[in-house]
């Protein structure tokens, strides 16, 4: 039984629950080792004495322990104590994607694709260290305070090997690729499948495929068409549309065949949102799927019998069992292919054959001079009009290098003219050109182009002193994302923002981050009283700072032992240990020598004064009413005639004198 306070390891201090699961439970906990906190993962007890259970949890472990990457939630330590069997994890404060989306409804389409790219890196480190994580989902993937995006939960991850991997274990229904629907040949495909059903539910805030019954919608991932997502989204660029439909084809051959080329083309969607550069076949919108007999869903529902439950997204599908000699049957991807793809294919063959034929006939005769026209020299360029003229091209959307290069290709050049803010090209793109696509000019023209400087400057707002979601907020309304840090400040409230970076009224663009300090508030710690006896006052004040304590009351006092002006008294002991912040007071030395008071009674005030002065004293004078023929004179003294001093202190006199 895992209670708060308790330890695992003589090392793990137990300090909360987090979150619980259907097979474990996560912990808050402190590790006194390092000093810092983690997560810690714990086997529920009802399942550690099933030892199916107990090796898949290691697995998650030894799945996850080999990788290191920003992207990943790091595994620290796993261990086995009283029969408790835990993961130590990195602790991310954050929030689930799938909650993300809950609340948001769906992103918009940079948001969405941001969260992909850090999704796809770390599971492409995954992959370079031969590891299939089988289970990507929202559920699975958490948004740091920061923003940083990091995958979670290889609890059914399994290493690639050269042999072929039945899928024993399953993802959640809602994110499941046909072939692990099917329980055949599993590999870095399965998870691109996975990532393309969750960057469709960012974007249009719900799944492609949902029913009643888990079996359904497994048997919908493996035969259906995929509504496209611009069904739902009227805004959804078109490059984003063909990266989840190519992640998402059913013959996994049709999709990306690695995570890298997938990212790649991401990145390029942000630069080019409506570009026609992802590698899709044409004829994939409406390449119908083959249609699944109903002894195929006998065989689906009789290997994974849990698909006929809950179709909630959380639902694990496991098979009954783990046959490794049950490997994938190549008769399954058959299936998969379209017949109406392969006829296109062979057309094209032979299309593309008959037009390679003309074309070495065309250049044979025209070497022979078979064929005449009526100009009498050789075709134009597309291009080319005339020797003298050519048909512009389009260059906006190309970088100024690549937009010269073009140009000088066709014997023009170029100038920059201006220069432009804007939120449709990136910095050094060009934005508008002097002589637009398809009309005729001459050669040597020069072509004025206006470049982009970026997107348009923002004045960054003052957050200081802010309540931490106010100022993100407030940043949020300049189209400012917050990046936030943590420390603890003494003289900022906790919670409240202590500096910012880029500070007010400075320049920034649309998206860019701010750095916010947020104060923790005074950090309870004990620390040492250092000793301040024998030190100034000015050095004792610096020295109990530096300690991240406060110097108190100040009082003055005679000593034996410390000279004038020196600490010669504190009020909490040197070496003693006291919360950080705490006030300590301290006496300062008066001096250490005593004499004899001199008698200046009688004394008139001037010469009562020089001989109190000759004797190190300071004077003070008070007037009283005389007596008898006593004006001016001394009448009484303080300290009295015989009493003892320390020299530098006041003695004081009263003189006669009348009203």
């Amino acid at each position: 039984m895992v209670r708060e306070g308790m330890f695992l390891g003589d090392r793990y201090e137990i300090i909360s629950q987090i979150g619980t699961g259907g097979m474990s439970d996560v912990y808050r906990a402190l590790d006194h080792k390092l000093n810092r906190y983690v997560a810690v993962k714990v086997l529920k007890g009802e399942f550690s004495q099933d030892s199916n259970f107990v090796s898949k949890f290691v697995v998650e472990a030894q799945s996850a322990a080999g990788l290191s990457h920003p992207n990943i939630v790091n595994v620290y330590d796993v261990g086995n104590e009283s029969g408790i069997h835990y993961i130590v994890m990195e602790l991310v404060e954050g929030i689930t994607l799938k909650s993300y989306i809950e609340k948001k409804g769906r992103l918009t389409f940079k948001e969405a694709v941001s969260i992909a790219i850090q999704v796809g890196m770390g599971i492409e480190a995954a992959h370079n260290n031969k590891i299939i994580h089988r289970d990507i989902k929202p559920q699975n993937i958490i948004i740091s305070r920061d923003g940083k995006v990091k995958v979670t939960d290889f609890g059914i991850a399994r290493a690639v090997t050269s042999n072929t991997i039945s899928s024993s274990v399953m993802g959640s229904v809602h994110y499941t690729s046909p072939e692990q629907a099917r329980g055949g040949y599993v590999d870095e495909r399965s998870d691109i499948y996975s990532l393309g059903i969750t960057l469709y539910e960012m974007v249009t805030g719900r799944v492609p495929y949902n029913a009643e019954s888990a079996v359904t919608i497994a048997v919908m991932h493996i035969q259906e068409e995929m509504i496209p997502p611009s069904r739902f989204v009227d805004d959804l660029p078109v490059s984003v549309e063909q990266i989840i439909l190519k992640c998402t084809q059913k013959n996994s051959d049709r999709r990306y065949h690695n995570v890298g080329d997938l990212v790649m083309d991401l990145k390029r969607s942000l630069v080019e949102p409506d570009g026609d550069f992802v590698n899709l076949q044409s004829d994939l919108y409406d390449n119908p799927t083959a249609v699944m007999s109903e002894a195929d869903i006998k065989t689906i529902k009789e290997r994974y019998p849990e698909l006929n439950g809950s179709s909630q997204d959380d639902t694990p599908i496991e098979k009954n069992s783990y046959n490794d000699d049950d490997d994938y049957d190549d008769e399954d991807d058959d299936r998969e292919v379209n017949p109406k793809l392969d006829k296109a294919i062979i057309a094209l063959g032979i299309g593309a054959g008959v037009i390679i034929l003309l074309i070495l006939l065309y250049l044979g005769g025209n070497a022979l001079g078979l064929f005449k026209f009526s100009g009498g020299g050789a075709t134009k360029s597309s291009t080319s009009v005339a020797d003298d003229k050519v048909q512009m091209i389009d260059i906006t959307g190309k970088s100024y290098d690549e937009a010269k290069k073009l140009l000088n290709d066709l014997g023009l050049g170029i100038k920059q003219t201006k220069e432009e803010e804007t939120d449709k090209y990136p910095k050094g793109y060009v934005i508008s050109q002097s002589i637009q696509k398809g009309q005729t000019v001459a050669k040597n023209t020069t072509i004025e182009v206006a470049v982009s400087s970026g997107a348009a400057s923002i004045v960054v707002p003052s957050v200081l002193g802010l309540e931490e979601q106010a100022a993100v907020n407030r940043l949020s309304d300049y189209k400012l994302r917050a990046v936030r840090d943590y420390k603890y400040d003494d003289n900022v409230e906790a919670g409240q923002v202590i500096s910012q970076s880029p500070e007010e009224d400075e320049k920034a663009k649309e998206g860019d981050t701010v750095n916010l300090i947020i104060s923790r508030g005074r950090e309870d710690r004990m620390v040492t009283v250092p000793d301040l006896r024998g030190k100034s006052q000015a050095s004792a004040k610096t020295l109990l700072e530096s300690k991240g304590l406060k110097l108190g009351e100040v009082t003055n006092v005679y000593s034996e032992t410390y000279k004038r002006g020196e600490v010669c008294e504190q009020s909490e002991a040197p070496g003693t240990s006291i919360m950080s912040g705490s006030v300590i007071n301290i006496s300062v030395s008066e001096g250490n020598t005593s004499v004899e008071v001199p008698n200046v009674l009688g004394q008139i005030e001037v010469q009562a004064k020089a001989m109190l002065k000759n004797s190190e004293f300071e004077v003070s004078v008070h007037y009283v009413a005389p007596e008898g023929e006593s004006v001016g004179t001394v009448l009484k003294q303080e300290p009295a005639v015989g009493d003892y001093a320390p020299q530098g202190s006041t003695v004081t006199i009263y003189v006669g004198k009348n009203e």
